[in-house]
């Protein structure tokens, strides 16, 4: 056993370990392990088909991906990723695992892998992405019942929101005794969250995480969403990182500042030495208006994603970009030359972090290598162009089949499972039938 995870356990006196991966969704699947078969053992076994189950709880042609015999992969946990679980009642870790296949190989569909693999090219390079996720989501009522409309809970003066209140801090403070309880899980957990701010939305939040390492912060992420569901049910409120939760409010992102250093010098390449902008950040640019359309469904994985993409929405519909230009799906924050960057503001809040990250950072690699051009940048609105990023899930998944530049970084193998779960999910999704089906249909057609 790892020394690291073997002093971390000791040093809290934890009882269980939850050994967990991310699946394709971003959810944790794995097993919760007591601490001495987890000191005993180096890994834990898993079926591969793990990796192949939807969103709803089925699995996506997991004969093709994982095996006709069903067979086990390893996974081996990774001794930095190591934190306490805060709202356990004794004493547990948390350990994000990677996958193996038996003779040492990632597996090829794991969502850790796909990123750690797009890293790896840019540290062929010299390159070290920087990156920093801001993270929407929305408060609601308790709501059991799937088939009545979300609302937003009611705060300490006993009254739900109403109207917008938009940058409030008294609309923040309404649920004080929820953010104090969160503040203290992420600063237990480890997760480096900054700053704190309501959103558009009636009860939205967005909470900001310090820029570093893109692994790194796709763990983060990946745990944070954990730690937002439970300290809401902890406050008989629950917490919902749907892309467009409820109608005639605006959608969550989860934008994604990002920048590239030499490896060596820690330079932002995006910059040249007089301060003025480099040559690849805007091949950069070029790389992500050329290839997000076609790496959509990773960064908009679900039916409900494409409600949020919509003019005039505080959401991008096209990939125009421009400097400080929030209506574009790249903005230019403003900034000097060492914190030059861009925001890729197209991914939604229910993205897999590690997915959304590797999608990003591979699109703006593709630029860079192939030297790609941008558009010009937008002063205007660029809501009053036309619709650039595909418009529903079918049409995201058959762009994304068909783009062998993207297959080639993240991997054909992975491109093939993960739009077999999106097939699935939408196969699903068809069977049932809509409230504005009944309340439209019904008696009139």
């Amino acid at each position: 056993m790892n020394e690291q995870l073997a002093a971390f356990i000791r040093e809290h006196n934890i009882h269980e370990v939850e050994c967990v991966i991310p699946d394709m969704t971003g959810m944790a699947r794995g097993k919760i392990v007591p601490k001495g078969l987890f000191l005993a053992e180096d890994t834990m076994k898993m079926s591969k088909a793990v990796l192949t189950i939807t969103v709803n709880g089925e699995f996506a042609e997991f004969e093709r991906f994982a095996g006709a015999n069903d067979p086990d992969m390893v996974c081996r946990p990774d001794p930095s990723t190591i934190r306490l679980v805060p709202w356990a009642i004794e004493p547990v870790a948390v350990v994000i695992h990677d996958c193996e296949d038996f003779d040492g190989r990632p597996v090829g569909i794991s969502p850790r892998a796909v990123l750690r693999k797009v890293l790896k090219l840019y540290e062929n390079r010299g390159w070290r992405p920087v990156v920093a996720p801001e993270m929407e989501f929305y408060l609601i009522r308790q709501n059991n019942n799937p088939h009545e409309p979300l609302r937003p809970p009611s705060g300490r003066a006993g009254r739900s929101e109403v109207g917008r209140q938009s940058f409030s801090i008294d609309a923040v403070n309404d649920f004080d005794p929820f953010f104090q309880e969160l503040s203290a899980f992420c600063e237990a957990a480890k997760l480096n969250v900054e700053t704190l701010i309501h959103e558009v939305g009636a009860c939205q939040m967005e909470i900001n995480f310090s820029h570093g390492d893109a692994m790194a912060l796709a763990d983060q992420v990946f745990l944070f969403k954990r730690a937002v569901r439970e300290t809401a049910y902890r406050h008989n409120i629950f917490a919902t990182f749907m892309a467009k939760p409820m109608e005639g409010e605006p959608g969550s992102a989860m934008h994604i500042h990002q920048s590239i250093v030499h490896s060596e010098s820690g330079d932002n390449i995006f910059s040249n030495a007089d301060g003025s902008a480099s040559e690849l950040f805007f091949h950069h640019i070029g790389g992500m208006q050329k290839y997000l359309p076609q790496a959509m469904p990773m960064l908009a994985p679900y039916v409900n994603s494409y409600r949020r993409l919509s003019r005039h929405t505080a959401a991008p519909i096209n990939v125009r970009w421009g400097y400080d230009n929030r209506t574009c799906g790249i903005r230019i924050p403003p900034s000097g030359p060492a914190a030059r960057r861009l925001e890729n503001r197209v991914p939604g809040v229910d993205v897999n972090p590690y997915l959304a990250m590797a999608a990003t950072l591979a699109c703006g690699y593709l630029g860079m290598v192939n030297k790609i051009e941008p558009s010009a940048p937008m002063n205007d609105s660029a809501y009053d162009l036309d619709y650039e990023l595909p418009r529903s899930l079918e049409d995201a998944v058959e762009l994304m089949q068909d783009c062998p530049e993207l297959a080639e970084i993240l991997g054909e193998e992975f491109v093939q499972a993960f739009c077999a779960v999106k097939e699935k999910e939408f196969e699903t999704f068809n069977r049932g039938i809509t409230a504005w089906e009944r309340e439209h249909l019904q008696l009139h057609v």
